[in-house]
């Protein structure tokens, strides 16, 4: 994973309070359901963060499955672990996800919830989602579509531009658009059955200055802004809640967000 995708510090509780409700929680139930429908009885999920999927993983699967949560980010595990009990069954462990410490077959579902953008090489993780499957086990993931659907990070890149015109952060650039390449990567790593969907929703934001103080705060944006100082955060904060609430209204503003969902099976 990129250093750009690093959550440190407070990073996670911000992100796990400000932004999960608004653009992740849907998502998450969403592709629970896919997974439990699959009938999997032991599933990994990568790049699983602050524990926002493993949560509707766990109460969407029979007390049955076993759950392996693995993330780069320690202190993203941190907050998830405090969403379970002891006798969930579920499992935490730091790690990468393309090197993972687990053998051949070992799992017949595995879930990355918008993480594969983050990965510097996505041929390199879907071989090692391949080789950590089952026969006919399951793989699903979701990434971010285009920008131009999803106007949290497009207003945001653009309110961050304003203060650094001549370098500024990258970190909410992280769009996945391109359907053809990730499915020719899957194809050359060993999957088979390819399925896209791509689904879209509007979410009614009650407070776009704590939404965008996730953005700020909850995102590796908050280190690169810090890097590079000469503006505050906080003034970031201020003026993408502006922007947002521009272009999206407000009381409620109305958020569009587009992603597109992968699943495939282990040849």
């Amino acid at each position: 994973m990129s250093d750009a995708a690093r959550f440190v510090g407070d990073i996670p509780t911000h992100y796990d309070r400000s932004l999960g409700p608004v653009i992740f929680e849907d998502y998450a139930a969403d592709i629970a359901r896919r997974v439990a429908e699959s009938a999997a009885t032991d599933v990994l999920e990568t790049a699983a963060g602050t524990g926002i999927v493993r949560r509707k993983l766990r109460d969407a699967l029979g007390p049955q499955a076993r759950l392996t949560a693995t993330d780069l980010n320690e202190p993203m595990l941190k907050v998830a672990k405090s969403k379970f009990g002891s006798g969930e069954q579920v499992t935490f462990r730091p790690a990468d996800a393309t090197a993972l410490p687990f053998d051949d077959g070992a799992f017949d579902a595995i879930v990355c919830q918008f993480g594969l953008m983050f990965f510097p090489d996505k041929d390199l993780a879907h071989r090692e989602a391949r080789r950590l499957l089952r026969p006919s086990g399951r793989y699903f993931f979701s990434v971010w579509d285009s920008p131009r659907y999803n106007p949290f990070p497009r207003l945001g890149l653009k309110v961050i531009e304003r203060f650094f015109p001549g370098d500024p952060p990258q970190f909410l650039a992280f769009s996945c658009a391109e359907i053809d390449p990730i499915k020719e990567s899957l194809l050359g790593a060993g999957f088979t059955d390819i399925t896209v969907s791509v689904q879209s929703r509007v979410k009614d934001v009650a407070n776009p200055v704590d939404f965008a103080k996730g953005l700020v705060f909850g995102s590796p944006l908050f280190e690169q802004l810090r890097e590079r100082g000469g503006v505050c955060a906080e003034t970031i904060v201020e003026a993408l809640a502006k922007r947002l609430t521009e272009e999206l209204g407000q009381n409620p503003m109305r958020l569009p967000m587009q992603a597109i969902l992968y699943e495939a099976r282990a040849a």
